[in-house]
């Protein structure tokens, strides 16, 4: 049996993991065999996912770390502490983020930087952080999340579509820096998901049948859409893979 996906033994940090995307993601890892840590904001929420993760895979291979991912002295101590107690990580996945649609000429100057620290500058942050660890081991995956609106771009969303074009250069500066010391890094840019923040749109008669008329697939995505090429980007599988945006996407960015 090939071990070429097998993540047993490997340490995965997934941020925003408690809900959504990242719990996903962070599943698929589990489901392969990596030890996870989980994190998210709300400590409450995040023990609650913790403990089901546990009840799943074990307490030896379930650990939680709740810190902010904006705040980069949060981060230093939150990325220190997982590494001295838990264990020398192998994978992050950048996940954690928010949106906020408005305008752009009404578009708040704090909602813009609140929504750029979130998604772009954290990625930064904690990819350092880790970096600073994975660099001297010569050894790492790290996964940042874009999206389609790396690559396209719709009404009212121009903070997001910034940060997570940001998302694409910030990967590929990373690799230019760090795929000398045997790191790699790559982004997963997901399409339209459907999640609890997506639930909206779902019911929305109009915009749903917009999204499964300019989805080849012609559905929306599901967060286990996402587990498997996160899993492939954390194994030995993808060991010469790096600076790529992976649009999984149901086509959608391919057609006009």
């Amino acid at each position: 049996m090939s071990t070429l996906f097998d993540l047993t033994g490997r340490l995965a940090l997934v941020t925003g993991s408690s809900r959504g995307i990242g719990r996903s993601i962070a599943e698929g890892l589990a489901d392969a065999g990596a030890t996870l840590v989980l994190h998210g904001r709300d400590a409450a929420r995040l023990a609650e996912t913790e403990a089901e993760f546990v009840a799943r895979y074990g307490t030896d291979r379930i650990h939680a770390v709740a810190f902010d991912i904006t705040d980069e002295d949060a981060v230093d101590a939150g990325i220190a502490e997982i590494e001295a107690r838990i264990g020398a990580l192998d994978v992050l996945v950048n996940n954690a983020g928010i949106q906020h649609r408005e305008p752009l000429v009404e578009l708040d100057r704090a909602d813009w930087d609140r929504v750029i620290a979130t998604n772009l500058t954290s990625a930064f942050l904690v990819g350092r952080a880790v970096a600073r660890h994975m660099l001297p081991r010569r050894s790492g995956k790290i996964i940042n999340i874009a999206s389609v609106q790396t690559d396209l771009a719709r009404p009212t969303l121009s903070a997001y579509t910034s940060a997570k074009g940001g998302i694409r250069n910030l990967t590929r500066a990373m690799t230019a820096e760090w795929a000398g010391s045997n790191i790699q890094i790559n982004a997963i840019a997901p399409g339209y998901i459907h999640t609890d923040m997506t639930q909206k749109l779902v019911d929305d008669p109009q915009f749903n049948g917009w999204i499964l008329g300019r989805t080849p697939a012609a559905r929306w995505g599901t967060p286990a859409d996402l587990a498997g090429p996160a899993v492939w980007l954390s194994s030995a599988g993808s060991d010469f893979v790096n600076g790529q945006v992976i649009f999984i996407d149901g086509g959608m960015t391919v057609v006009v």
